[in-house]
């Protein structure tokens, strides 16, 4: 952390005393006072807990992005991002620096542009699509996180619109002596292809993607090691936004069961709709609802939520939800995308999930500042 806190400082200093350089150091800050009920707890019983939390509605991020023009439409372009914890002041998840973003590649306002480094795998691209933007209590909760993983070793292409068509594609490189993988690096292979076609009065988005197990090169779990085909679709109304979604992970059999899970699954389906009302230029009122069905006992899942923000300028903003999920009998989601496995103390680490068949029902509400 104080060696990213150097970077930043330097680059800082080089932008101020350089107003023509094209660094840009940009970030947001967020934090929330969050309650949840059902709460597993040592004894088999549940309890509810109020928390600081450095972002539900959306999380802390500390970047730097730039360009040189190199002429003929063309710009060298790079980007670096890493999550902070604005509870207590270090970096988020995972040790790496820049844990988001560590790109470098060219751009051309008529091929479009092509990146090498670490980025937000495609399958976050739901995000446009999801009413919370997958936010903690959203489309993310159902699949355990699936779609909020980041891709190393990374290849991908965006190209410009076509009458309103655009094209993406990434492919992630294992970086193992097995081309999928085989426990030798951290990563298994990666790849995805999203096609999106923007309208005035709507939008739809395709994806297609596959993460292999990087301890065998695998697809062997729905939510962390499978394929996902997405479709999406938002309707632009006046004040209203509407947003439907669905999503298939898919495996190819031959689920290794985490030790205690419930089930083992090697299908998982969800889908979902909701609505946004833009009442006023500043606050906007959303309501959604998430399901999932898992295959071979992994049961159903329904997340029913309620949420708002309140712009109070254009860099500031209030945000609120509440939010409630019901399991089936043999399923055990929480409003939170945690791991599979029951629900309480295991090694010293805490697992949020419920009881199977119980629910959780939480409220947060924060506040947002970006710059």
């Amino acid at each position: 952390m104080k060696k990213l806190l150097l970077i930043v400082s330097l680059a800082s200093v080089a932008v101020g005393a350089h107003a023509q350089s094209s660094v840009t150091l940009y970030g947001a800050v967020n934090g929330d006072i969050e309650y949840m009920s059902g709460i597993p707890v040592a004894n088999g019983g549940t309890k509810s807990r109020v928390r600081a939390d450095p972002g539900d509605w959306s999380g802390s991020i500390l970047g730097l992005k730039g360009s040189e023009d190199i002429g003929g439409r063309t710009k060298i372009v790079f980007q670096l991002e890493q999550d902070l914890n604005s509870m207590n002041g270090t970096a988020g998840a995972g040790s790496s620096f820049f844990d988001r973003y560590a790109t470098v590649g060219a751009s051309n306002d008529a091929f479009g542009t092509l990146l090498l480094g670490r980025e937000l795998a495609i399958a976050n691209g739901v995000w446009d699509f999801d009413p919370l933007s997958q936010s903690s209590w959203s489309s993310g909760s159902l699949v355990r996180g699936r779609n909020w993983q980041k891709s190393s070793n990374n290849i991908s292409y965006q190209s410009p619109k076509f009458s309103g068509l655009d094209v993406y594609g990434q492919y992630s490189l294992s970086n193992a002596t097995s081309w999928n993988g085989n426990g030798t690096t951290p990563q298994g292979r990666q790849d995805g292809v999203q096609l999106t076609y923007s309208a005035a009065l709507f939008q739809v988005r395709g994806i297609y993607d596959e993460i292999r197990d990087p301890l065998n090169g695998q697809l062997d779990n729905p939510f962390t090691a499978s394929r996902e085909y997405f479709i999406g679709a938002n309707l632009f109304l006046g004040q209203f936004k509407l947003q439907a979604a669905y999503t298939a992970e898919r495996t190819s059999g031959g689920v290794i069961t985490p030790a205690g899970s419930q089930g083992s699954p090697t299908t998982a389906d969800m889908e979902w709709g909701g609505v946004t009302w833009q009442a006023t230029p500043a606050a906007a009122l959303i309501a959604a609802a998430y399901h999932v069905n898992a295959n071979n006992g992994g049961g159903n899942a329904t997340i029913y939520t309620l949420g708002g923000s309140y712009n109070l300028s254009k860099r500031t903003l209030f945000d609120i939800q509440i939010a409630t999920v019901r399991n089936s009998k043999t399923a055990n989601f929480g409003l939170d995308a945690n791991n599979e496995g029951p629900g309480g103390l295991n090694n010293g680490t805490l697992n949020e999930n419920p009881e199977p068949g119980r629910g959780q029902t939480g409220v947060y509400a924060g506040i947002q500042h970006s710059f």
